[in-house]
């Protein structure tokens, strides 16, 4: 079914900015896993695993659309160097990721793609109520407990 171009367009932009997530989400999963930091890294690859899980969907719906998906483009990743920066340029880049899909969600309702609008809606929802909500829970524990204090409460597994 062909699709409006704008949508592609628009849609192939927001799957620049989910792969650009993963990529930072898989540095940043690294180097906690690296600084032993194991449940900081287990959620990390779990983030690097739900945003290779939107870009799948978007490249989905790009090809259905009759459209070319663009893997290849990223933006800058930031990666941090210490925790709670690591966690703050986590935070921006899902603000991002969550101000594209409200503008995207706005043109798929213009161009009558509503099927498109639900898919951006359900990314919404996780990137809101999953990602942005977990990350600014932690930046809050960290201003409540201290740094020292949140980094050794992360140094087990996610089961413990």
């Amino acid at each position: 079914m062909k699709g409006a171009q704008n949508v592609i367009n628009h849609l192939n932009k927001q799957l620049t900015l989910e792969l650009t997530s993963m990529d930072q989400y898989l540095a940043h999963s690294k180097m906690y896993e690296d600084w032993g930091i194991n449940k900081l890294h287990e959620k990390l690859a779990h983030e690097y695993e739900e945003e290779l899980e939107h870009a799948k969907r978007l490249t989905q719906r790009i090809l259905f659309l009759e459209g070319k998906p663009d893997t290849a483009s990223r933006q800058p990743i930031n990666v941090g160097d210490n925790v709670k920066q690591m966690l703050e340029n986590d935070l921006a880049a899902e603000r991002t990721v969550a101000e594209s899909l409200r503008k995207i969600i706005g043109i798929c309702e213009k161009e009558q793609d509503y099927i498109s609008r639900e898919i951006l809606e359900d990314l919404l929802d996780d990137t809101e109520m999953d990602h942005i909500y977990w990350l600014e829970q932690h930046l809050g524990l960290i201003d409540k407990m201290g740094i020292q204090n949140y980094v050794q409460s992360q140094m087990g597994s996610q089961d413990s």
